[in-house]
């Protein structure tokens, strides 16, 4: 089945030519959104496999603003597509944890092969990451974003703030945020208490 994929963009040249690539690729564009209200009653309404962010749209929400909330309430990879490859715009999008990063113009082929890396990334992790994640939800009565789950499991595969900082490409200060917040939603105040409700809901044991 092909992939279902929502353009967020609001230059409709740019939009149309996206499009027409996805689609001579085996790609199936659900919608296009030029803001990102638009785009959120579509990524509600048609359930997307990936979407192609632009950073800067109309609006009163950014690209950026729509990857906060996809990560928060959706289960899907988002790949963002800017002509700005600035460090202050590089900055802020890694805070977002995204799946992949497009600087415009972009040729059909990295468009292909950022896209199809994404997937494979979201897909691998997905496989490893929900049955544990899904357990411990169901355990705790709380929800969990992937990104959430994905810190945490690098967090007890012993690996320091420093380690998972750059595995993720973002800083340490955010992989503190991103650990308070659990902490908090798991009632737990160190590493360790973390650690052992991983292994007391895992269905498959410590080396999961």
């Amino acid at each position: 089945m092909s992939k279902r994929i929502l353009i967020v963009e609001d230059e409709g040249l740019i939009a149309a030519d996206i499009e027409m690539a996805l689609e001579s690729m085996g790609y199936k564009v659900v919608g296009k959104a030029w803001n990102g209200d638009l785009a959120l009653d579509l990524i509600a309404s048609t359930s997307p496999d990936l979407v192609i962010l632009d950073i800067t749209i109309q609006g009163t929400l950014t690209g950026i603003d729509l990857a906060k909330i996809i990560r928060e309430k959706y289960n899907f990879p988002f790949v963002f597509l800017t002509s700005h490859a600035d460090n202050a715009t590089l900055n802020r999008v890694k805070e977002t944890l995204p799946y992949g990063y497009i600087v415009k113009p972009f040729t059909d082929n990295n468009l292909k092969s950022t896209i199809e890396l994404a997937l494979f990334k979201y897909e691998s992790e997905t496989q490893e990451i929900f049955p544990v994640k899904m357990a411990l939800e169901n355990k705790l009565n709380i929800q969990l974003t992937q990104r959430e789950y994905e810190i945490y499991s690098f967090l007890f595969k012993g690996m320091s703030y420093k380690e998972i900082a750059e595995v993720n490409f973002i800083s340490v200060n955010t992989v503190k945020t991103f650990l308070k917040n659990l902490f908090m939603k798991l009632s737990v105040s160190s590493r360790h208490e973390a650690s052992n409700l991983i292994i007391a809901s895992s269905p498959y044991g410590r080396n999961k």
